[in-house]
């Protein structure tokens, strides 16, 4: 049980995470929610976030619609499964290149903020905060981007789940001011941290068990735990006979164990 590895929440992509109900767009309801919620809350774990990762900039219309559908649907039900946001990241960077080779970064922005202002606005009337989670490589691709549009699309419903390392990409010298960077355009703004870490194979960084690689984990989780105290962190990248011992080693790592 994920209790006895010292693990309190768990994100829940339902499409991945249930395998015998349908969970697909049209089949959620209020008693299928509280049903799955229940037997989170029997065995003592919280869901802490939907994940529901869709592409919001879908070069098809008609897709990008049904994704859209999808994620609204997931941001009506959250708080029934006793999650109080919904999380996605924001679609590759070049998505728009082959269609508009001079202008695809500034098509695909004008994509995900129509689509980021259509979830934000879903989000705010279920009372739940849409999760967005910048990536190096897609349209969110540095603390910056992040920024604008959380100036742009100004709701107070849009929150930022931070994985240090997807930001980070393979800027692995410069990951200390990346991370400051963040943590100074957005800090106020994090509802959720994703932990993973970097390790080198020739000359590609691939990602793996957080706290033995590259990283900088301890001092990532001491500054976030300073400006957003008990918040929760999502581990990535581990396999079930590696969760003891990760949860353990970044207890160890941090002056505030999460």
């Amino acid at each position: 049980m994920l209790q006895d590895y010292g693990i309190s929440f768990v994100q829940l992509a339902l499409s991945k995470a249930i395998q015998d109900i349908d969970t697909s767009t049209g089949k959620l309801s209020p008693g299928l929610a509280n049903y799955i919620g229940e037997q989170f809350d029997r065995a003592g774990i919280r869901i802490g976030v939907l994940g529901c990762y869709i592409n919001p900039i879908h070069p098809d219309p008609a897709i990008r619609r049904q994704e859209i559908e999808r994620f609204k649907e997931h941001l009506r039900y959250a708080r029934l499964f006793g999650a109080p946001m919904v999380a996605t990241e924001t679609g590759e960077l070049t998505t728009f290149a082959k269609f508009e080779p001079h202008r695809y970064e500034e098509l695909g922005w004008e994509t995900l903020r129509a689509t980021v202002l259509e979830l934000a606005e879903e989000a705010e009337k279920w009372g739940v905060f849409l999760g967005l989670e910048p990536v190096r490589t897609h349209t969110l691709s540095t603390p910056a981007k992040m920024r604008r549009i959380l100036d742009e699309v100004p709701s107070s419903s849009i929150g930022v789940v931070f994985d240090p390392c997807n930001l980070i990409g393979d800027q692995v010298e410069q990951q200390d001011e990346i991370v400051d960077e963040a943590f100074s355009l957005f800090g106020d703004r994090i509802i959720l941290a994703h932990l993973k870490d970097m390790y080198a194979e020739g000359s590609r960084i691939r990602h793996g068990q957080p706290g033995r690689g590259l990283f900088h984990t301890a001092e990532f989780l001491n500054k976030l735990q300073a400006r957003k105290p008990m918040i929760d962190v999502s581990l990535e990248d581990i396999q079930g006979p590696e969760v003891r011992n990760t949860v353990a080693l970044l207890q160890s790592l941090s002056r505030h164990p999460s």
